[in-house]
């Protein structure tokens, strides 16, 4: 984090409105950077950044050395992000054999494959319900665009047209992720 006046944190501390919103504004664009790294989408990011902000608001006088700021509001942005990745992954169904199926690549080191776990099930797990759930049938499932689309209700064109979607989305989140150039 930026170098931040220790005198603004003790100003902030004591109680001064003044300084507290100019050390908000100070921290933001490092914590926007940081929970954009950590977090598996850019609204979750936000999300995050606004729990650390408003949580630095609520309680800077807890705040026991000025040196803690930036490593107190980071572990603020992970727990925070780690929570939303939790929320959301309870309202995404695939049963574990079908996670595993989805990262077989058996050219890729552990370590490189488990960063691309991660970041795959970031990407999928942040697609809207309906680009998802047609990915998950069409290339976990394996289902063809006629019976996906017999199940959804859709026609097959709606299908393809969700599909090659959720594939972009998926193909640049790992992009943006550092795994294909």
């Amino acid at each position: 984090m930026n170098k931040i006046d220790e005198n603004l944190i003790v100003l902030a501390r004591s109680g001064d409105q003044v300084a507290l919103l100019k050390l908000l504004e100070i921290c933001q664009p490092d914590l926007n950077r940081f929970s954009r790294k950590v977090c598996s989408n850019a609204e979750d990011a936000e999300d995050a950044v606004q729990v650390a902000l408003w949580i630095l608001y609520k309680k800077i006088e807890v705040l026991r050395t000025i040196s803690a700021l930036s490593s107190w509001l980071f572990r603020i942005i992970e727990r925070e992000c780690y929570r939303i990745f939790r929320s959301n992954k309870k309202n995404f169904h695939m049963a574990p054999n079908e996670v595993e199926q989805l990262y077989e690549a058996n050219y890729i080191s552990s370590s490189e494959q488990s960063v691309l776990k991660i970041d795959l099930s970031r990407a999928i797990i942040s697609l809207p319900g309906t680009y998802r759930t047609v990915l998950i049938l069409r290339d976990i499932n394996e289902l063809t665009a006629p019976e996906v689309a017999d199940i959804l209700g859709l026609s097959i064109e709606a299908v393809k047209s969700r599909l090659h979607r959720a594939r972009n989305i998926v193909r640049k989140k790992l992009e943006l992720s550092g795994h294909f150039s």
